[in-house]
C-alpha cells in the first residue's frame, strides 16, 4: 500500500507513513450537537469512514476517535428557546447523529468522548500553557496569547495582522487576536470548577484535550470539515504545539455540500435533515451519493444528482443480484489494481467507481455469453471494491427483504399506537404502564429516541433494540 494524501498543513501530497507500523490513530472532529443532522454534516463521517475501511483492508490497527461537542454557545441558546436543559437538549441530538452514521454504515468510532466528561484533560492543558506563557488568565476568562506563537497561520495562510477570531470581546482580553480557553461563568449557565474561577471550555480547547487523551501527544491524522481550518484547527494545532505536542501529522479537510454556491447551513434555512432525504431514497444510495466525489471536492446538491446516483447504485446491485441468480453464491473477491491505485491516489472515489462499472460490464458481457464463472469472478471483484466504500448490496445492513413497504407501514401504525399509550401513561403519572410500553418496544426490537417534538422509532440496527 502506498497511500498519497493531500496534506492541509504542506499543501501537498504525502505518502502515508504512519508513526507506529502497521496503527494508524485518526482523530474526527464530530458533531456539535445542536439540532438534527442533515447532509452536510454526515458527509465527514462517510468520506473518512471510506479512508478507515481502506486502511482497514491493508490490515492497518486504526484508533479512530470522533468526538461530541455537547457544550457550546448554540447548544445553549436553543434549549433555552425551547425551555429544554442543556445537557437534555445536547443528548437529544447525540443521539440524532449516531442514528443517521449507523443508517449510513458509518461504523462506529473506537471512542467517542464528549467535552463535558474531559474537563480535567483541559483544565491540565491551560495549566501547562500559561506555564509555558502562552496563555493567561484574566478575570476569570483564560486566553492563548496568538502572538506568542510564532507559526500562527501556516495551516489556514492567516497573516497575524489580518486574524479575527470570530468571538465576542471578552473581558481582560489582552489582543483582539487572542482566543478563549475558559469562559468565566455567567448567570444561569452551566460550569465547572478550576484554579482561574468557574467556568466552561472554549471549543478549541477541547478538541486538543480529548485527541491528546486518547492518541497521545502526537498522532497521525486530523480529519475534519473545510470550513474548521480557521480558526478551529489552526487553534488547536497552536495550543496543543505550545503545550509542547507535536499533534498531528497529517490534516486532511473534506468540501461541503451545498447548494446554489452556498454552504448547507442551519443559518442559510437550506437545511436537508438526514430522516428527510430518507424518505426519499434509501440509506445505503444516500451514502453512495454523499461518496461519490472526492472528499477534498465540494458537493452540490439537486435532486435529480441524488435521483441519478440511486439509479446508478441500483443498477450495481442489479447485478450483483442478477449474478447469484444465474451463477450462484459470490464470494467476496480482490479488488482490482486500477482500483487500488485510485484509492491509493488521495481517495480518488470517482476513478474507483468507474473501474466498479467496468467491470461490472463486464460482468454483464460475461453473463450473457453463459460464462458463468467468470461473471462470479468478475462480481466478487465489485463486492470488494464496494466493501471499500461501504456500499455492498449483500452487506447485512443493507440487504433487506423485497417489497417490505407495506410491512413497515403496518408496523409504523402498531408502533405509534404504542408509543401513544406510554405517552399517556407518562402524562397520567402512570409510570408502570409507560416503562411497560418502552419495554413492548425493545423486545420487539424497536429503538424509541425522545425529541423536543415527541417519541421517534426506528428498527434495532441489528434486529433488537439496545438496553
Amino acid at each position: 500500500m502506498t497511500l498519497r494524501l493531500f496534506d492541509t498543513a504542506t499543501r501537498t501530497m504525502r505518502e502515508f507513513a504512519p508513526l507506529v507500523p502497521g496503527r494508524a490513530s485518526v482523530y474526527l472532529c464530530g458533531a456539535t450537537v445542536q439540532g438534527e443532522p442533515h447532509i452536510g454534516h454526515v458527509r465527514s463521517g462517510v468520506a473518512f469512514d471510506v479512508l478507515r475501511r481502506w486502511l482497514q483492508a491493508h490490515d492497518y490497527d486504526v484508533l479512530f476517535v470522533r468526538n461530541v461537542t455537547d457544550i457550546e454557545d448554540k447548544i445553549l441558546t436553543k434549549a433555552a428557546e425551547a425551555g429544554r436543559p442543556w445537557w437534555e437538549w445536547a443528548a437529544t441530538y447525540e443521539r440524532a447523529f449516531q442514528q443517521a452514521y449507523r443508517l449510513l454504515g458509518v461504523q462506529a468510532p473506537s471512542i467517542e468522548p464528549r467535552a463535558t466528561g474531559h474537563i480535567t484533560q483541559m483544565v491540565e492543558l491551560m495549566q501547562r500553557l500559561i506555564d509555558r506563557g502562552h496563555a493567561y488568565a484574566s478575570a476569570g476568562n483564560v486566553y492563548f496569547d496568538v502572538v506568542s506563537f510564532p507559526d500562527y497561520g501556516a495551516l489556514s495562510g492567516h497573516k497575524l495582522e489580518d486574524v479575527h477570531q470570530g468571538e465576542s470581546a471578552g473581558q481582560g482580553k489582552r489582543d483582539p487576536r487572542d482566543f478563549t480557553l475558559w469562559k468565566a461563568a455567567k448567570p444561569g449557565e452551566p460550569h465547572w470548577p478550576s484554579p482561574w474561577g468557574p467556568g466552561r471550555p472554549g471549543w478549541h480547547l477541547e478538541c486538543s484535550a480529548m485527541a491528546e487523551a486518547y492518541l497521545g501527544a502526537e498522532f497521525d491524522i486530523h480529519c475534519g470539515g473545510m470550513d474548521l481550518v480557521f480558526p478551529h484547527h489552526e487553534n488547536e494545532i497552536a495550543q496543543s504545539k505550545a503545550a509542547g505536542d507535536g499533534f498531528a501529522r497529517y490534516w486532511l479537510h473534506n468540501g461541503w455540500v451545498t447548494m446554489g454556491g452556498e454552504k448547507m447551513s442551519k443559518s442559510l434555512g437550506n437545511v436537508l435533515s438526514v430522516p428527510n432525504v430518507l424518505k426519499r431514497v434509501r440509506a445505503v444510495e444516500l451514502r453512495y451519493y454523499l461518496g461519490g466525489v472526492n472528499y477534498r471536492s465540494m458537493l452540490e446538491y439537486s435532486d435529480k444528482a441524488l435521483n441519478d446516483a440511486a439509479l446508478e447504485y441500483q443498477r450495481i446491485e442489479a447485478f450483483v443480484h442478477r449474478v447469484i441468480e444465474r451463477a450462484g453464491e459470490v464470494p467476496v473477491g480482490k479488488w482490482t489494481p486500477e482500483f487500488a491505485e485510485a484509492m491509493d491516489d488521495d481517495l480518488a472515489v470517482p476513478r474507483a467507481r468507474a473501474e466498479i462499472h467496468r467491470v461490472m460490464t463486464e460482468g454483464n458481457k460475461a453473463l450473457d455469453a453463459g460464462e458463468l464463472e467468470s461473471a462470479r469472478e468478475l462480481c466478487g471483484q465489485v463486492r470488494a471494491m464496494l466493501n471499500i466504500l461501504g456500499v455492498c448490496p449483500l452487506d447485512p445492513l443493507w440487504h433487506t427483504p423485497k417489497d417490505s413497504s407495506a410491512a413497515l407501514d403496518a408496523l409504523d401504525v402498531l408502533v405509534r399506537a404504542e408509543l401513544e399509550r406510554r405517552q399517556q401513561a407518562r402524562a397520567n403519572k402512570d409510570w408502570p404502564s409507560a416503562d411497560a410500553a418502552r419495554d413492548r418496544l425493545i423486545s420487539a426490537g424497536i429503538e424509541v429516541t425522545d425529541t423536543p417534538t415527541g417519541p421517534e422509532w426506528s428498527l434495532g440496527s441489528s434486529g433488537k433494540a439496545d438496553d
